[in-house]
C-alpha cells in the first residue's frame, strides 16, 4: 500500500473520529492531509520506503493563534500521540506529546515559511527565484483530505507554480547551460583527452535538461534523487529518461563519445521541438543557446527580461 493511501485510511479510520468527538469546536477550522518532504508525499515509495520514516502518520495543519490556541493545541498534540501505535500491521514512530516535525500539529504558517519563506504563499518576482523548486514542491505536493476553512488550500494554490515571467527566465538559463556544456564543451573537452571534464560537461547538460523538461511540464523539479523517478512519469518528454540516464552512466571511449554526442543532439531536437508545440519561439533552430535568447526576448516583464539571462538557474 503507498504512503498516502495509508495515512488516508489511518486519519478515516482513526484520526477523523478523534476530532469529531474531542475537538468538534475546532475542526472547522483545521486542514488535515500529507505533505511535504519523504517520498510517500510524492507517490514515489516503494518497498524500499519502508526501511525509515515509512508509517501510519498524517499531518494537522493549525491556522493563527488567534483561531486555535497554544493550549488547544498542545491538547491536539496529545490526542494525536495517543492515536494506535499500530494500524494495518505498520507501528508508529514513538512521539513525544509536543508532536514532530513532518507529521502530526503542524501551524500552517509555519509550515509554509520553512518551505518557501512566507507565512501565506504570495511571494514577489524576486523571491519566487530565492526558493528551491524541491521545497515550493514540498509545499504543494501529497493530498489534503479535509480543509473546512480552506487557508490551507487557498496558500498552496498560490504556490501550484511559477509566474510565467519566472519560467521563461529559469527556461532560458537552463537552455543556455545545455548548449554550453552539451553542445559546446563536451566535444572540446574530448577534444584535449579531457574525459573527466567532458563526464562533468555531461552532467551539466543533463541536469539543465532536466529542468527544461520540469519546466516544459509546468511541474516543479523534485529532489535530485528523484528527478528521474518523476521523469519517467511525465506527460511531455518523459521518453527522455533513457537517453539522459545513458549519457551520465556510460564512458567516454571513442564510440561512446560519438553516440553520446548523437544523443545529446537527438535531446535538443526533441527539445526544441516542444519549443514551438508550445508557441514559445518560432526559430528554427535545434541550438540551444539560440533558442534561449529567443526565449529570453519573450518575457513581459522587463526587469526579469532584462537581468542576466542565467539570473534564474
Amino acid at each position: 500500500m503507498k504512503g498516502l493511501e495509508l495515512s488516508f485510511k489511518f486519519y478515516n479510520e482513526c484520526g477523523e473520529p478523534v476530532l469529531k468527538e474531542q475537538f468538534p469546536h475546532i475542526l472547522p477550522y483545521l486542514a488535515v492531509g500529507l505533505a511535504g518532504s519523504g517520498s510517500e508525499c510524492y507517490g514515489y515509495d516503494d518497498d524500499i520506503s519502508h526501511d525509515h520514516d515509512f508509517e501510519p502518520a498524517f499531518c494537522i495543519f493549525l491556522p493563527s493563534e488567534e483561531i486555535v490556541d497554544r493550549k488547544t493545541a498542545f491538547q491536539l498534540e496529545r490526542a494525536y500521540s495517543k492515536l494506535p501505535k499500530q494500524f494495518m500491521g505498520l507501528p508508529r514512530s514513538i512521539m513525544s506529546p509536543v508532536g514532530g516535525s513532518r507529521h502530526g500539529v503542524i501551524r500552517m504558517d509555519e509550515f509554509f515559511l520553512a518551505k518557501t519563506g512566507t507565512t501565506d504563499g504570495a511571494l514577489s518576482l524576486e523571491q519566487w527565484f530565492s526558493v528551491p523548486e524541491y521545497s515550493l514542491l514540498e509545499a504543494t505536493n501529497g493530498a489534503v483530505f479535509q480543509d473546512n476553512l480552506g487557508q490551507f488550500t487557498a496558500i498552496r494554490e498560490k504556490l501550484r507554480y511559477f509566474p510565467e515571467s519566472v519560467r521563461l527566465k529559469k527556461l532560458a538559463g537552463y537552455l543556455l547551460l545545455m548548449g554550453q556544456a552539451g553542445q559546446y564543451n563536451f566535444s572540446r573537452c574530448l577534444s584535449r583527452k579531457d574525459t573527466a571534464a567532458a563526464q562533468l560537461a555531461v552532467f551539466e547538460f543533463t541536469n539543465s535538461a532536466l529542468h527544461v523538461i520540469y519546466l516544459l511540464n509546468r511541474a516543479y523539479m523534485p529532489y535530485y534523487k528523484w528527478c528521474f523517478r518523476g521523469l519517467k512519469g511525465a506527460e511531455l518528454l518523459g521518453s527522455l529518461a533513457n537517453d539522459l540516464e545513458y549519457l551520465i552512466s556510460s564512458g567516454n571511449k571513442e564510440e561512446e563519445a560519438k553516440q553520446k554526442s548523437e544523443t545529446i543532439e537527438r535531446i535538443c531536437a526533441k527539445i526544441a521541438n516542444e519549443l514551438k508545440t508550445q508557441h514559445l519561439t518560432a526559430l528554427q533552430t535545434t541550438e540551444m543557446e539560440r533558442l534561449a535568447y529567443a526565449i529570453n526576448d519573450t518575457i513581459t516583464d522587463h526587469n526579469i527580461r532584462n537581468k542576466h539571462i542565467l539570473y534564474g538557474v
